[in-house]
């Protein structure tokens, strides 16, 4: 009998786990991973390098469009804008950590990034993948709100804030939160189908174990 294909949105705050566990549950169960967090980082570095300034990022959008594209790289998504791609490096650097969250904030960006975020899951059935993995803040409740496993990760901030320095991230996860949680346009945001996973006092094989189970694999 063939599996049916699976969509899954994962999402939380900064350091919960997102990444870990959308890349574990990608190369496992072989879905496409998307992880849109980068997709912001992305497009604040397309338009840092032409603009200089968060500031002048609406006035310019308002008369210019942004094109997408995507490179697929094992079993993960890499988004290209305006014809360019940006390694893990440029899109973790302290100037993208400062920007991101303002960046995300603007309407005509999420706007911009919509479709082409929802035409991943098409992306993935063109491929051949068992099912899309979808990361970010926005995906259960703004991107994909028909997933068929909606997850929200959480973790103790002590815990994310080290692990974002782990990775090399400065900024503090307090001041992410409030900023991803406040703003206008598509805040991070639990919704009551979410299957909630507290990433800080599980180990990554629990986590995998539960969403495994939960989906009837």
């Amino acid at each position: 009998m063939k599996q049916s294909f699976k969509i899954i949105a994962i999402d939380g705050g900064a350091g919960s786990g997102k990444s870990t566990t959308a890349s574990i549950l990608s190369q496992r169960l072989n879905l496409l991973h998307v992880d849109t967090g980068l997709h912001y980082r992305a497009v604040t570095q397309s338009l840092l390098n032409k603009l200089g300034e968060v500031k002048n990022f609406e006035s310019y959008l308002n008369k210019n469009k942004i094109s997408f594209d995507t490179i697929l790289s094992e079993k993960k998504s890499l988004i290209v804008v305006d014809g360019q791609t940006y390694t893990l490096p440029e899109l973790r650097s302290k100037r993208i950590n400062e920007s991101v969250s303002n960046c995300a904030s603007i309407p005509l960006v999420r706007t911009a990034l919509l479709d082409y975020q929802r035409s991943l899951v098409s992306c993935a059935k063109q491929n051949d993948f068992l099912g899309v993995v979808m990361e970010g803040r926005d995906i259960g409740s703004v991107v994909l709100p028909d997933a068929d496993l909606k997850i929200f990760l959480v973790a103790a901030e002590v815990i994310r804030q080290d692990r974002r320095e782990k990775d090399g991230e400065i900024d503090q996860i307090k001041t992410r939160d409030k900023l991803d949680s406040t703003r206008a346009i598509a805040p991070l945001l639990k919704t009551d189908d979410s299957l909630i996973i507290d990433t800080g006092t599980l180990s990554i094989e629990e986590v995998y174990s539960k969403i495994h189970q939960t989906l009837g694999f």
